[in-house]
């Protein structure tokens, strides 16, 4: 088998005496530690915000005069020794959680496969939330010490960036990445040839390069078919996220499983554990059982042995975000592969097969379900839903018996975790407290931070917001062609005292964006009230082919941009990673109005509720399970509607009530002496308190860990063994 190496370039011209900023800059560690981008962010503050916190590019591009003032300043290099020592100490540690927890495992190997890695704003291969879950899965699995690589896709051209035109409409502008100026690492042979792997397409082989980021300790390998021998077309096969041509997308996913697996399989790598995060990798499973089949293993012996070593997440009950292809276009494409399984046409469709309104479907997550012997939702209430989706699968069973399971998301603490809050954590938890952020009695000490001292960090953290949205306002106006009213739209009114809700994601229907619109004049009342001002601040993106998304951000902005607002209204356009933690750190009030059931889980509501920001949501997803009636607010109640329209007027009637008559109340009224909402803070602490370790990813992947993980070790050295007492 052939060595790879990665072929970290060494572009950088950098004094001796902080030359390692090169190294870390190629291992995403640094951007989950706030030390560390304070090391980047100290050699030019203003070129670091310029770059989007691309440390390679930042290093490549930054005077020399600069770098040079960093060598003779104390601070600074007692700050790098300091970093870099802590960095090296992460690297070699061999004390950490699941070696503790499962000792004699290290030799195990966990392969996690996502259509999307949302790791850092500097790297925007990420669309929205699941992306941003994979990232986050990949960060605690390196603190954690699990053994564990990913796979995916490096996107050329990313997702989209988004702008909002004046009449409300979202354009779609497309950026082309240099991956030489990213914090990706190209893996070569010992001729320093790339490694490439290749699949088989109709009439074509598409060749695909590897790439490498190194999240900690966790590498990640991302598949690129931009190489010169492939076809025009093919060579923007991983151009872009979630293309709505089918043929565009079969191939994509044949790539990301069959792919994926051979990309592995050439880099040495032979898991134990196969994580299919939502349906798009499922191919693999076809991959795996044609190579056992080569081995001298009938089809059904292969089955039985990946599916023992299979999980599969499924994240959304909503029809678009599981994948379904035509059959005559699954015939196209795999009429080659399936007598390399020893099926007939009709065996292998009959693998996903599923009957919709509009004709027979190859489902993709009924093949990932009926290949998986390990099956979760992301919430309690989506496992329900999910047994309820799926039980047709299993029609021997009623619906609580179906064997779909559940993990609730968590976010990765460090990520979204606002600097000043955790050196407030720092004093009043103690210095370990990070080390133990899943402990629920750690964070009984929360109610030991002085009310004042949390309330000057939140106020902080509000200011910082606005001074981010009225930085970015000024550089569009500065840039020309923008309408006054829009600087306006994009938040140069906001107000630092006034009670600030965010309600920010990608603008799906279901999500409905629009709900707080439903009755206008109620709510320009309650913004508007000079006694009590309110200010909501809108961000998202809109599927490039979702017209009625795209139509609910025109309605929104409309409103945004309306002069009874008063400025009150704000859309801050792009929605990335960057604008996110603002916003998660920056607002008081965090509003998510999905349409129940559909949210399967959510995470942003988390991140804000990390850092003292108070969620106002719809019950479902994770929220109906983290809701006590003291940590935050509700809209609407568990009764399922019938009627849409009956669902959305309860819902925009709950929501409106609650503003009315006690979230704005609550933050204005009730101040003692020193100014401070002493019951909002009560409930800021609650919220701290009760979701933090819950919904934290280290809770998340210590379950996964204990509940579909070992588990599925287990089966896989049990079906092992009974494979080779049959002589298999």
């Amino acid at each position: 088998m052939p060595k790879f190496k990665r072929d970290i370039p060494n572009h950088f011209s950098l004094p001796r005496r902080i030359a390692r900023l090169g190294e870390m800059a190629y291992n995403l560690w640094w951007c989950w530690n706030a030390d560390a981008q304070m090391l980047f962010s100290l050699i030019n503050k203003t070129l670091w915000e310029q770059l989007n916190h691309n440390p390679v590019i930042f290093l490549k591009t930054v005077d020399r005069y600069f770098l040079n003032a960093v060598t003779n300043d104390r601070y600074y290099l007692d700050l790098y020794d300091r970093v870099l020592a802590k960095f090296d100490q992460y690297l070699q540690s061999k004390n950490l959680w699941f070696g503790a927890a499962y000792p004699g495992q290290s030799g195990r190997l966990a392969a996690y496969f996502s259509f999307e890695f949302g790791l850092h704003e500097s790297l925007p291969v990420y669309a929205g939330g699941l992306g941003v879950l994979s990232g986050d899965h990949l960060k605690e699995a390196s603190d954690l010490g699990l053994p564990l690589v990913g796979v995916g896709f490096i996107y050329t051209e990313g997702y989209f960036t988004q702008h909002i035109t004046e009449d409300g409409w979202q354009e779609t502008l497309i950026t082309h990445l240099d991956l030489a100026n990213m914090p990706v690492i190209p893996l070569v042979d010992e001729s320093n040839q790339p490694a490439r792997i290749i699949v088989e397409l109709p009439g074509r082989q598409v060749a695909a390069r590897i790439w490498q980021v190194q999240v900690g300790r966790i590498p990640l390998y991302l598949l690129d078919t931009n190489v010169g021998e492939n076809s025009t077309s093919d060579r923007q096969l991983t151009a872009r996220l979630y293309s709505n041509d089918p043929e565009v997308r079969i191939s994509q996913e044949i790539l990301l499983g069959v792919g994926g697996v051979r990309a592995l399989r050439l880099l040495g790598h032979d898991p134990d554990i196969w994580h299919m995060n939502e349906g798009h990798s499922a191919f693999l499973s076809l991959e795996r059982a044609r190579e056992l089949i080569a081995q001298g293993l009938t089809f059904q012996q292969a089955v039985e042995r990946i599916r023992a070593s299979n999980i599969f997440t499924t994240h959304t009950p909503v029809p678009a975000g599981n994948d379904q292809f035509p059959l005559w276009l699954v015939e196209k494409y795999f009429s080659q592969f399936w007598p390399q399984l020893n099926l007939s046409r009709d065996e292998f469709i009959e693998l996903a097969r599923h009957t919709q309104p509009w004709g027979e479907m190859f489902s993709m997550p009924v093949l990932a379900l009926r290949l998986s012997e390990h099956r979760n939702a992301v919430s309690e209430l989506h496992g329900r839903v999910s047994r309820k989706m799926w039980q047709f699968l299993w029609p021997d069973r009623d619906v609580d018996n179906v064997p779909i399971t559940h993990v609730t998301n968590g976010v990765h603490t460090s990520t979204w975790l606002a600097r000043r809050l955790g050196l407030l954590f720092d004093r009043y938890l103690g210095a370990d407290w990070l080390d133990r952020l899943d402990d629920p009695d750690l964070w009984a000490g929360v109610e030991n931070i002085p009310d004042g001292e949390i309330w000057l960090v939140r106020q902080h953290l509000k200011r910082k917001l606005l001074n981010f949205a009225n930085e970015r306002a000024r550089r569009q106006w500065l840039a020309g062609g923008t309408h006054p009213v829009q600087i306006v739209a994009g938040g140069v009114l906001l107000e630092p005292y006034s009670l600030t809700i965010g309600f920010a994601r990608r603008f799906a229907t279901y999500k409905r964006g629009n709900l707080i619109l439903s009755d206008l004049d109620r709510l320009l009342r309650i913004i508007n009230n000079p006694q009590m001002p309110v200010q909501i601040i809108f961000a998202g993106k809109a599927h490039p082919a979702d017209e009625p998304g795209k139509l609910i951000i025109q309605q929104v902005y409309r409103v945004v941009k309306d002069h009874k607002s008063g400025g009150r209204l704000v859309f801050l356009e792009d929605y990335d990673m960057n604008l996110a933690r603002y916003l998660v750190q920056g607002v008081d009030v965090w509003l998510n109005t999905p349409r129940r059931p559909n949210e399967a889980s959510g995470t942003s509501g988390m991140k804000a509720a990390i850092n003292g920001v108070l969620n106002f949501s719809v019950l479902d997803g994770w929220w109906h399970e983290a809701y006590n009636g003291r940590n935050g607010w509700a809209i609407g109640n568990d009764k399922d509607f019938g009627d849409i329209e009956q669902q959305d007027a309860a819902d925009a009637a709950s929501l409106y009530d609650a503003l009315e008559k006690e979230i704005v109340p609550l933050y204005y009224y009730g101040r003692n002496s020193s100014g401070l909402p002493t019951e909002w803070i009560a409930r800021m602490k609650e919220s701290i308190r009760t979701l933090v370790p819950q919904f934290s990813m280290r809770r998340m992947l210590k379950e996964y860990t204990s509940q579909l993980y070992q588990p599925a070790l287990l089966e896989t050295e049990s079906e092992a063994a009974l494979s080779s007492e049959q002589g298999g």
